[in-house]
């Protein structure tokens, strides 16, 4: 992304975000206006110290999505193309999701290759 001013954000949100979604995020001033362009979206204020929003609102678990993405590349991959990055944050997102149930995580390679469950 360029930048994250709003004339940036909100045309990619509005290119790949259905309308009606429920959008949480912080403070940031390029989210205001979302609820005008058809999106359920609620605030956390990070800058007077709120991570949880009295209507629970959090932002939390995607900003430690992120944490784990940028260590996982800093710490494997030492670095990654603007080309493969979609494809490294694919992975780590199919890992993430699977984390809790690791029996999963080879569940469709050996579907497709049954040979490998020996």
């Amino acid at each position: 992304m360029p930048n994250v001013k709003r004339a940036t954000l909100q045309p990619i949100i509005e290119a790949n975000v259905e309308k009606g979604t429920s959008i949480e995020t912080d403070e940031w001033m390029g989210y205001n206006g979302l609820e005008g362009k058809g999106y359920d979206h609620s605030t956390v204020n990070h800058g007077k110290g709120q991570y949880v929003a009295e209507d629970g609102t959090t932002v939390n678990a995607i900003e430690n999505f992120w944490r784990h993405v940028k260590c996982s590349i800093k710490g494997t991959h030492t670095s990654v193309s603007p080309k493969h990055l979609e494809r490294y944050v694919k992975e780590f997102e199919y890992r993430c999701n699977r984390r809790t149930r690791p029996e999963t995580m080879l569940s469709e390679l050996l579907s497709r290759f049954p040979e490998l469950d020996a």
